[in-house]
Order: C-alpha cells, then structure tokens, then sequence
C-alpha cells in the first residue's frame, strides 16, 4: 500500500512538470508563429535605377537617393528608426524618409524615399543594404 501511495505521489509530481513544460513550449511557438507572420508578410523592393546620376550627388550635397517600395501584404512604419541602412557595410543613422504621395502610412504598394547623407568615393562601386522587419534587399551602384 505504502509502495502504491508513493508511485501516485511521484506519478503526480511528474504530470505536474510536464503540464507546466508543455504550457511554456505551447507560449514560445505562439510568440514565434506571430514574428514569423509578421516576417512573411513584410516585402519591400528597392526600385530606384542603379544606372541613374539621381542616385547620387544630385543635388551636390553628397547625398544618396533611393526609392523603396511595399510590396509585401502589410503596413510598415515608414521611420528612420525602423528602416536600417547601411552603405558598404557602415550602418546609417542618418536617414531621412518621406513618403512619396498622400499616404498617411507605408501602406502596401506605397513608395518611400530614403534620403541618406555620405560622402562616397567617384569612380568606385558601392553596395547599400536596407532592412524592414528581417526583409534585407541590396542595391548596388557605381558613382
């Protein structure tokens, strides 16, 4: 009888462990399920003409001009502090974003405009990253 007692006190004891383990795991897909989500459906495409001299220096000030559009199946926060950037390996915290037209927010199919201050060598090639929510695109061009 004692030997029973205390196999159902053990048995108890580990049921209660995995309930407890199987709930955490259960939260973490969650969490990780809703990052996931929210990464496939963010998509952007750098649109800007890499053969263009509107790209860079156009306006004399040594700046660096590129198009972004939307093209995943949500809104974005069109903010420097949610689009990173980096030219030739150098992360920019300096970038100013507008966006192009009358919308209120980056919906999907809007374009914004990264407008970046560096000075960049002439006659070399240059290689620019952006990041919005894990969607990287590359952009390289030749001054």
């Amino acid at each position: 009888m004692i030997l029973f007692i205390a196999s159902m006190l053990v048995a108890a004891s580990v049921a209660g462990v995995f309930t407890d383990t199987v709930g955490q795991l259960s939260g973490a897909i969650d969490d990780q399920g809703l990052q996931v989500s929210q990464d496939v459906r963010t998509d952007i495409e750098i649109i800007s003409d890499s053969g263009s001299t509107a790209v860079y220096n156009a306006s004399g000030n040594d700046d660096l001009v590129l198009h972004v559009k939307n093209t995943g199946s949500q809104r974005l926060p069109a903010d420097g502090e949610s689009i990173n950037v980096f030219v030739n390996g150098q992360f920019e915290t300096d970038v100013n974003v507008t966006l192009i037209g009358d919308a209120p927010s980056w919906r999907p199919g809007e374009v914004v405009r990264l407008e970046i201050s560096e000075a960049l060598a002439t006659n070399s090639d240059h290689r620019v990253k952006v990041i919005v929510n894990g969607d990287e695109e590359v952009f390289e061009f030749r001054t």
